[in-house]
Formats: structure tokens, sequence, C-alpha cells
């Protein structure tokens, strides 16, 4: 700061002191304090569903991933966004070879998550601390349970107009259009087929089992569709299959009550939250 000297004129010290009130008031980017807004929320947290229709994601949304007991990689893997861990400590998350912001911890960086976004876990003591990466876990079980409590139109009875499982839970060449789906089989994307999502608006897939994808299929997203407004809610695994040399995407925001497990190659537009592990092998994962 420059100094003032003694001429300095009364008006302009005024003048000092409303500029100083105007920024105190004006807050910032969260870039310099303690709490939530200096943690995940100075990474790039991309873009969330907003509406009546939408799965409301809370401060779950500042993670492209959470997990609750683990998150593991084998590099190389490229995620852009925010990583969160809770309540496992930062020993495991497994595979980044982590580089800590200073002591007390606040934070880790990778070369596999592109700048700014970062590595936080439950034990991290400083801007991200323990309490918010509960209330961004908590968050998203209630995601979860918001999810499942959706009803269909009609009621979901397909006579009333209701939303029946497409496919018997097999999305293989099928197209969907906006709506709430709910199966009790295991939602599949077989190999050699692709299932498209068409039109702007919100799309809820759920399921009480697991989703399979297999290797070289893909999600894709027409007339209008969103990664950020595209939920996969199973109740069991998600694996995602990828192998070298095939193209695997996946598109939309997983909300999963147990794993995830995503494979070499394979590419996810959206986020990965799981109640318990993710798990991913030289994969690339992006936030909407």
């Amino acid at each position: 700061m420059n100094r003032l000297g003694s001429s300095f004129k009364p008006q302009a010290w005024l003048m000092v002191l409303l500029l100083a009130a105007f920024t105190a008031g004006c807050g910032g980017d969260g870039g310099g304090g303690g709490g939530a807004a200096t943690g995940a929320g100075s990474g790039p947290t991309g873009a969330a569903c907003a509406g009546a229709d939408c799965v409301n994601l809370g401060t779950a949304a500042n993670y492209v991933i959470l997990a609750k007991s683990g998150v593991s990689t084998v590099p190389s893997s490229a995620v852009t966004g925010n990583v969160g861990l809770s309540p496992a400590a930062g020993s495991f998350l497994t595979g980044w070879s982590e580089t800590a912001d200073g002591a007390p911890v606040t934070y880790s960086t990778s070369a596999q998550v592109a700048a700014p976004g970062k590595l936080y876990a439950a034990n991290y003591a400083g801007g991200t601390t323990s309490s918010d990466l509960t209330t961004a876990v908590g968050d998203m079980e209630t995601a979860y349970t918001a999810a499942n409590g959706m009803a269909p139109a009609g009621g979901g009875d397909p006579a009333a107009g209701g939303t029946a499982c497409p496919g018997t839970g097999a999305l293989g060449g099928l197209t969907l259009t906006p709506g709430v789906y709910t199966c009790t089989t295991t939602v599949s994307i077989a190999t050699g087929t692709n299932v498209t999502l068409s039109g702007a608006g919100v799309y809820v897939i759920r399921t009480t089992q697991g989703i399979t994808q297999a290797s070289g299929t893909q999600v894709l997203l027409t007339n209008g569709a969103l990664a950020k407004n595209v939920f996969w809610v199973p109740a069991l695994t998600v694996e995602i299959t990828g192998t070298a040399g095939a193209t695997t995407t996946m598109a939309g925001v997983i909300l999963a009550k147990t794993n995830i497990v995503v494979g070499t190659n394979a590419t996810v537009n959206g986020r990965l939250l799981a109640q318990t592990a993710v798990t991913f092998d030289q994969s690339t994962v992006t936030v909407p």
C-alpha cells in the first residue's frame, strides 16, 4: 500500500474509508479465509440443475467426485473438479500422488486433477473442514432419498400416462425423453448399443438394482439434453466398463447408494457421488 503524506486531504481519507467498507461488504470469492467458501468453492464446481423438477444436490454440487469410504485411481486419470472424501481420512485417497498445500493440510493437489481443482478429506484441517464435508455428504444422501421419492407422471401407472422402466432396464438402442423412470432390474447399456437422451428437461433414471455400461457404449445427449439435468440413481453398484482403444462415455450425475467403478479409457461428463467408494482406472471425469 502507498504511504499517505500529511497533505492527504480529509475528503480523500473519507473516500478511502468508504472504499474499504464497500470492499469488505462485497466479500469476494472466498480465496483467503476459512470455511467452505475457501475449500471446494474455490475449484471448478461446474453447473447444477436448477428448477422445481430437479434433484437438489446442495453443497454436494461443489464436487465432481464425492464418496464416504474411499476414492482411488490408477494413473493417469484426468479429473476436472473437486474431489471430496468423508468420513474417511485422506489416506483413503489412493493413487493420486498428492501434494499437500502446507501444514496443517487444507487440501491436496494432484497432476491428475486439473487446476484449480483440489482434493479434500475429512481429516484435513484447513479451509474445508470435517463439518463442511459432512454437510456435503449429508446433502448427497438427501438428494438420493429425494430422487427416489419423486413421482412419475400419472403416478407411475403406464396405463394412466405414467413412466415405465424403459426396455425393462435394457436401455441400449433406446431414445428417452425427460421424465422420472423407475426400474426394479439392473439398468444396462449392452455391447454395441448406445442410449440417447433427447430433449431439454430433467431425467431421473432410478433402480433398486445396479447400473452396468459395456465398453464402447455411449450415453448421447441431443436436442437440448444437458448432463447437469440427468440423474442416475441406483441402489447397487455402478460399473462403467472401459478398455484401451474403446470409447465409453457416460453423461449425468450418478447418485449411488453404494459404489461406482469406472474402467480404463471411459469418460464421464457429470458427477460421481457415492455413499461408499469411487474407483477408476485411467479415466476422465469432468464436471458438467
